[in-house]
This record gives structure tokens, sequence and C-alpha cells, in this order.
């Protein structure tokens, strides 16, 4: 490629011209130095030589919010994608989502959804066209869906269906379509694209928190990306500045008069919302509070002819005489109001039809016009089979653990308790409040006396055995007990979920204040009891007894605060007045990210504050234990360290633990009720088996009225 050498220009005063080379030189030997060009450069050496092009690109600086947006993204399908896999939602050849805009008063006009004609509340999405109303006019399935949540101009999208429609399932499923698209683009237009969240409504109080507070609360909750120093305000962020669309599910199990609030709340938000509705409880909404510029799409039922190649496809190919009765009864056209094919409309009959009757099943029986007159007999009739269907042992799976009598009673209960509070959400920390706590307290008051009070009473009498240390000491003994017993009742009532774990109390901070406070106050006493005294022990000694005061200051200023603040002597700090000084030692954004779910908080609680409870028994026996050694005799320190570990570790790490609690009530729940004796064991395994759903810490049934089904049964 080449061009003509450009013509220098006249200087304007002789003096500014440039002297002539005295003699000519090579053109091909000709270079220019000392010139620095900015974007893209076409540069010529010499005549009629080759035009060389440079175009050197700086990658643009990666923003701190669009990393820690990749990063959620991870963490938000690895979750999804494992649950959408324990609800059977990836197999190979899934029932198609079908969907068209609603013709019910839950929304405004389309036009005011698409903004033809008008301003865009938001850009469509990299790689997606914008949507318009000659689009939506004919409905469609899962693309399609995805292009009207990425292309819509309001941001607003309503899903709403009636029951068992499958509402919950295509939010799902459009969730991991929109996550995916996310993961194909380009560096520079995935900054851009939200990440898709979901959560239920369950717990907001717009009065109180703006959706936007309220959702960063959520989201530092349920993902540890979010904790830490920091952590709610960078969720915040995200939320305001558009890097997270929010997905939310069960506008319809909230009151009424929540539900109006909610939408009016929503009204404000920065961010791209996906709002999942029971069509009828949508239409009452409506009448108080309208989502301005949503876009309602209704999920349509299964047609005759999906719902039969669904079922087809996951049999012989020959299907059995039952099942192609059932099969073809779906594809009659003559009959398309039958009551099979009205019950086979639904998701959730579908996939429990596949449940409850194996390939040899008489799956056939459902045809019977006297026994199932309807489709909610058919409907109840499959959901009443599902628990059994779910514990029966199959060959090729592994032999379930619990029997189906067990499970159906186990769940049957469960399914009462959370109808008669109201509420769809299993809090499994809520469960110290489903028993009289009268017998666990009763339990709790005579097991810590005796165990705990009998090394304080051999103590007592060593140090003083008189007539004095025999009524007294057996009555501070029981006194004691009572006070472990009262704190494990108090757990009956509704408490919040701490999410504080290791790294949240052991940060670099605080261990590091906790060193020095050891080394300061152990050097202090190095230097100044051997001036008050003549008798001093070594100077290891006094290093010893007071690596509880830095154990006590890594507590105090981190999150561990609570668990201190029973302990004797070694409380000073664990107040409320020092959170600020607390929130300073908060530890920085975490590497290691994942979604917390229900079993993972447990454990947490189980294994976390447990043994810190006990690690701050052993740092008051150590505090005390070596000096009463040294004073007055080795037993006696002996004695005092196992009583203060034994009162202190159930005060700390027992009493007011919520995991304990809810393991001591599925204790008292399998007495009373023959709920198994591994409550949350139980309850990840009826999840496993696609019964319970989790999201976040929280465990749901599979539908709603698969709990209604069984809360009436019992």
């Amino acid at each position: 490629m080449t061009a003509p050498a450009p013509r220098d220009p006249a200087p304007r005063d002789p003096r500014d011209a440039e002297p002539r080379d005295p003699e000519p030189r090579d053109p091909a030997s000709a270079e220019v130095s000392g010139n620095t060009f900015h974007g893209p450069t076409a540069f010529q050496a010499g005549d009629h030589n080759t035009l060389n092009v440079h175009h050197h690109t700086t990658p643009a600086p990666t923003s701190p919010l669009d990393t820690t947006a990749d990063e959620l993204a991870r963490v938000v399908g690895a979750q999804w994608h494992e649950e959408a896999g324990l609800r059977r939602l990836l197999e190979p050849a899934p029932l198609p989502v079908r969907w068209r805009v609603s013709e019910r008063n839950v929304a405004g006009r389309v036009v005011g959804a698409t903004a033809e004609g008008g301003r865009a509340r938001f850009a469509p999405l990299p790689g997606v066209g914008l949507t318009t109303r000659a689009q939506l006019r004919g409905g469609g399935g899962l693309p399609e869906l995805h292009a009207v949540y990425g292309g819509l101009a309001s941001g607003r999208l309503l899903l709403v269906g009636p029951p068992a429609a499958g509402k919950t399932a295509a939010a799902v499923l459009l969730l991991l379509d929109a996550l995916a698209h996310r993961a194909q683009a380009a560096p520079a237009d995935r900054a851009r694209i939200p990440v898709p969240v979901l959560l239920s409504l369950d717990g907001w109080e717009p009065a109180e928190d703006s959706a936007t507070d309220w959702a960063a609360g959520r989201l530092t909750r349920e993902y540890t990306l979010f904790h830490g120093r920091g952590g709610r305000d960078r969720a915040r962020a995200l939320l305001e500045s558009g890097r997270i669309a929010l997905f939310l599910d069960g506008l319809d199990e909230v009151s009424g008069r929540l539900r109006g609030a909610m939408v009016s709340a929503l009204e404000r938000a920065p961010f791209r919302l996906v709002l999942v509705s029971r069509a009828k409880e949508a239409v009452l909404t409506a009448r108080k509070a309208r989502l301005g510029g949503a876009l309602a799409l209704e999920i349509q039922p299964v047609r005759p002819a999906d719902a039969a190649a669904y079922l087809l496809n996951r049999l012989p190919a020959t299907p059995p005489p039952a099942w192609r009765a059932v099969t073809d009864r779906l594809l009659d056209e003559d009959a398309p109001h039958t009551a099979v094919a009205a019950a086979l409309a639904s998701p959730l009959a579908i996939a429990l039809i596949r449940d409850v009757y194996a390939d040899d099943k008489p799956v056939d029986e459902l045809l019977d016009p006297v026994r199932f007159p309807t489709p909610a007999a058919i409907e109840n009739h499959l959901l009443d089979h599902a628990v059994t269907a779910a514990y029966t042992p199959r060959p090729g799976h592994p032999r379930p653990r619990y029997s189906p009598e067990t499970a159906e009673r186990a769940l049957r209960h469960i399914a009462a308790r959370l109808t008669r509070d109201g509420t769809r959400d299993l809090r499994w920390w809520h469960i110290p409040g489903w028993t009289r706590h009268r017998p666990r307290m009763v339990a709790v008051w005579i097991v810590s006396t005796v165990v705990c009070g009998v090394p304080g009473l051999l103590l007592a009498w060593r140090i003083s055995p008189s007539l004095l240390t025999a009524v007294v000491g057996p009555l501070a003994a029981v006194l004691s007990g009572y006070g472990v017993a009262r704190r494990v009742a108090e757990l009956s009532e509704p408490q919040p979920l701490s999410s504080a774990g290791w790294h949240d109390i052991f940060t670099r901070g605080t261990v590091l204040s906790g060193i020095a406070q050891w080394l300061f106050v152990g050097s202090g006493l190095c230097v100044v009891v051997p001036l008050v005294s003549d008798i001093a022990p070594p100077f290891w000694f006094w290093y010893l007894v007071t690596l509880p005061v830095g154990y006590s200051e890594v507590l105090a200023a981190g999150r561990g605060y609570e668990i201190l603040s029973r302990a004797p002597f070694l409380s000073l700090g664990s107040g409320r007045r020092y959170d600020k000084v607390r929130e300073g030692y908060a530890r920085p954004p975490v590497v290691d990210t994942r979604s917390v779910g229900p079993r993972d908080v447990w454990r947490h609680h189980i294994g976390l504050r447990l043994s810190l409870g006990l690690l701050t028994g052993w740092a008051l026996a150590l505090y005390v234990g070596p000096i009463l050694a040294w004073v007055q005799n080795p037993l006696q320190g002996v004695l005092f360290a196992v009583t203060a570990v034994l009162w202190t570790g159930a005060l700390s790490g027992l009493a007011g633990n919520l995991a304990v609690g809810t393991a001591l009530t599925a204790v008292q729940l399998h007495v009373e009720e023959g709920t198994p004796v591994r409550l949350m064991h139980f309850l990840e395994d009826a999840r496993r088996r696609n019964l319970l759903r989790a999201t976040g810490p929280v465990y749901q049934f599979r539908h709603a009225r698969l709990q209604e089904r069984l809360a009436a049964r019992e």
C-alpha cells in the first residue's frame, strides 16, 4: 500500500525553516525519530515506500464492581444449576415452556413496557434486539422469553399463571439462559449484562427498607461474596448500577397489604425485575398498586401433545399398554377435555405421574371416570402418593434411609406447622418454637446440674469442707443449671440468624490485636510482679495465663463477641457499644465464594459456635486455673479448670446455640410425633428426592400444592 509523500507546509518565518541537508539521502534509508503518536497511526518513510500501519489497543481497566459481578455470576450459576438438576429441569427433552401476553388486568398497556416511540428506561442487552409489540403478539417459548427479558425497554417483567403452571420453573430456566448469555458475551459487553439473582419476597417490610436496601441485605446473608467489611455496600452498589437483575418469587405468598406495598416500592428500583406470582393474587394486587411499565406474560398450560411426547420419551420404544392408553387419550382429538388431559396440562402433575408410576405400574387407572371424575381428583391422588414414591426402593438407586411411613409422617407434621404459621418457608432456626419448651428445659436443667455441678462441688469442698459448703454448693449448682436451661428455653422464641464464620471472627486485624494485647499484658506482669513479690512464678507462667486475654480480645474485636458475653472475667469489650471498633477490624472481601444453603448454615452453627464456646471455657480455665494451682495446689487448679470448661462451655457454646436448640427439639419431636431424630439430615434428603427445595438458608416444599395436601391430611 503506497501513498504520496505529504508536502511540507511553508514556514511562517524563514528562521523557523530547517536547513537543507548538504547531501541528498537515500529514500530507502529515511527515518524519523523522536516522535510520539497516540491512537491508530499511518506512517510512510520516504517516497514510494511501504506505508506502515500500527494500531495499539490498551484494554480498558476492569471495574472492581465488574469483577464482583463476574464472581457473583459464577456462584449463582453453580447454585441454580444444582437446584435445577434436583428439580429435574435440566433433563434431556424437557417440557417446553410456552407463554403469551396476559389478558388479565395485572399490568398496563403493552406500549408502556416496550416504549416504542418513547424513551427506554433500559437499553437492550448486548446481543438482544429491542422488544416490540409485533414480537409479543404470537407468544413464544423459552428462547423468546429471554429475548423479551433482555430487550424490554421498561425492564419490568411479570410472570403469572394458575397454580402449578410452572412459573417458578420458567423463572429458573430464564435465569440460567440469562447467565449463559452473559457468559458468552465479550468482556466489554459482559459488564453491561446484569447478573440474574432469584430471591423470595418473604421477610421484606417495605415500610422499613427500600427495595435496594432489602435486596442488599438478602445478598449479604445468602452469598459469602458479600460477607465482611463493605460487603453490604458492594451489594448495594451492584444493585444501584444495574449490574444485578432481581428475579422475585412468591409475591402471592405474602399478605395482601404487603403485596401492594412491595409493588409500590419496586416501582423505584434501579435494576431490572422479573416478578413471579399466581394470576389471582396478581389481579388483586393490581387493584391497589400496579408495577409501572410492567409486561405481564402468562405461562400457558402444557399441550396434550407435548405432555404425551414427554411421557413417551421416558418409556421403552414399545411402551407398556397402560402407558400407551394414557398417551393415546392425550392425543385423542375427539376427547380433548377429559379429566386426565386437563390434569396433565400442569407440569407438576406430569412430573408426579412419572414419579408415582413406574413403567410397569397401572397408570391407566387414572382413566377411570368413577374414581377420578375431575382433574383435581387426579392431582390429589398423585400428591398423596408423592412421598411414598420418593421413598420406595427402586432398582439402581440407593436404598432410602427412611421408610415411606416415617417420611410421610414427618412431612405431614412439617406441612401442618408451616400452614398454621401462614408461611411457605421452613426456617430451621425456628423449629425450637414448634414444641413445648418445658420438657427440653427440664432435661437440660438436670443434665447441666449433674454434669457441670459435680466438679464445682468437689472444688468448693476441697477449699472449704464445711456445712455451709454442703448446703450452698448444691444450691448454686441447681441455680446455675437453671440458668443454662433458661437460656435454652429462650430459643423457643424466633431468633435472628447470625452469619458470622471463622474468617469473620479471626481476621488478620483481630488476631494481631489479640497477640498485641497478650504480649502487652504478659510482659507487664513479668515486669511488675517481681517488683511487688519476693516469690514470683517464672516468666513463661505469665505468658501462659494471659493467653486468654489475647483470645478474648480476638472475639471482642471480631464478630464472636456474643459468645464471649456470658464468660466471667473475659467479657470486657463484648457489648454493643464497641460495634464501631469491630467494624474497623472486619475482614476484607472473601476470595472463596459460594451460596449458603440450609444445611451449610446449620453445620456452621454446630461446628463454629460450639467450638468457640468450648474454647471460651478453656480460656477461662487457663486464666484462673494455673494461678490457683500455683497459690493453692495443683488439684484445686485442675478442679477449677474442669468446672470453668463445663459451665462456660455450656453457657457460651450450647445454651445459646440455635443449631443445638434445633437438634434438641428434633429429639423431642421424635418422641412426640415420630419424626426422624436427625431432622436436618432428613430435610436435606427430602430435598435430594425433590420433595423440598432450597432458597438460600430456607427450605420450602417442592410446590405449594404439596404442602397444602400434606397439611390437609395431617
